[in-house]
């Protein structure tokens, strides 16, 4: 059955999601995108069907909403908390992984405890550490690998520190956005040892990222695929925006030239800008927050309506965030439109810097 819902994977994924079936990690009750569009709550007791299917279909399945404070029967309003990842993007990150027999593997991020199972039967349960930063899933999750079986060590935590007293690790699985790689991952990984993760640095697209780590203590690597992916609770990107005195300037740039930018365009301007980026469709217009996350006092908002020459660019504070993201954008356009595939990142103990080509052609 899992064959038919996703792109073959290598060879030992696949043993491997056939030996740890995907039901056994699903709750009775989740959020799922529904056969013919939208998103709907599946219940095992009231609708087996329907919760059947999605389980055995190639999407992701919600399980927690607003961190555990509202109930996953009342819908798919409020935030999305923790999932069960659909089961190709979770192939393609143990693909990227490339674990084998031996190798000592964390995972950051235990969720219903799915990975960790597939990461057991790749590696062995007695190599495999997860952390999970939620105590309600964390003991759900042990729950659910007692039953298969199935006997990782499971850590209650916050994954960004990792797990020194477990160390060193040949692989680091990570399975929530990042956009502030920890380095205390870096540390804990065997030179050669890889780490995959979920880059996602608040502007339009996440990237799957696989470095590797150096015996000079940084790790390098470069960007492979979309990863979207919930954030960890210690790097949620929220909000900042403070109310200020606005001034109005016009622009000539559609703003969906940057909310729809390629993967490539999206890393590149939010590593020479440091800003994000986040969208609302109204009925008649679409409004475009620029936000700086270091200064909630500064901050763009762009205003598209259909048919218009040009667009009202409202700012407050002294830096042009609109100005700087559209000449990033042409600074992209200048270099020849390099995708996604073109960029990487070293991260040393001073913190992490994007590139293009080369580690000496850094960005910002």
């Amino acid at each position: 059955m899992i064959d038919a819902i996703i792109a073959r994977p290598a060879a030992r994924t696949h043993a491997a999601l056939h030996a740890v079936p995907r039901h056994l990690f699903i709750p009775p009750v989740g959020i799922a995108d529904a056969s013919g569009g939208g998103e709907v709550v599946i219940d095992r007791d009231a609708d087996p069907d329907t919760w059947w299917d999605a389980v055995y279909r190639n999407v992701p399945i919600v399980t927690q909403l607003d961190d555990g404070t509202t109930d996953l029967r009342s819908g798919t309003s409020g935030l999305y908390s923790s999932s069960n990842s659909a089961p190709g993007t979770v192939t393609d990150f143990l693909d990227l992984l490339d674990p084998c027999p031996g190798h000592r593997v964390l995972e950051i991020g235990t969720g219903t405890g799915w990975t960790a199972a597939l990461l057991s039967h790749l590696v062995g349960a007695h190599n495999v550490t997860s952390i999970e930063v939620d105590a309600a899933l964390a003991e759900q999750a042990a729950k659910n690998l007692g039953e298969a079986g199935v006997h990782p060590h499971l850590i209650t935590g916050d994954g960004a520190g990792g797990s020194p007293e477990r160390a060193p690790f040949d692989r680091v699985h990570v399975t929530c956005g990042i956009h502030a790689v920890p380095y205390a991952w870096v540390e804990q990984t065997r030179p050669g040892g890889v780490i995959v993760l979920p880059y996602d640095p608040g502007f339009v697209a996440g990237h799957a990222l696989r470095l590797t780590a150096r015996p000079d203590g940084t790790a390098s690597g470069t960007f492979d695929g979309g990863a979207e992916y919930m954030m960890m609770r210690s790097q949620r990107i929220i909000a900042n925006a403070e109310d200020g005195t606005s001034r109005e300037t016009r622009t000539r740039i559609d703003p969906r030239t940057i909310t729809q930018a390629s993967p490539g365009a999206a890393l590149a301007i939010s590593a020479i800008t440091g800003l994000h980026i986040s969208s609302h469709q109204e009925t008649s217009r679409l409004l475009t927050w620029v936000t700086d996350p270091a200064d909630p006092a500064c901050w763009s908002l762009v205003i598209y309506v259909p048919d218009a020459g040009d667009y009202e660019v409202h700012q407050v504070g002294d830096r042009p965030l609109w100005e700087e993201v559209v000449d990033a954008y042409f600074r992209w356009l200048d270099w020849g439109e390099p995708g996604r595939y073109r960029f990487g990142m070293t991260v040393t103990p001073d913190g992490q810097r994007v590139w293009l080509d080369t580690p000496d052609h850094t960005l910002g």
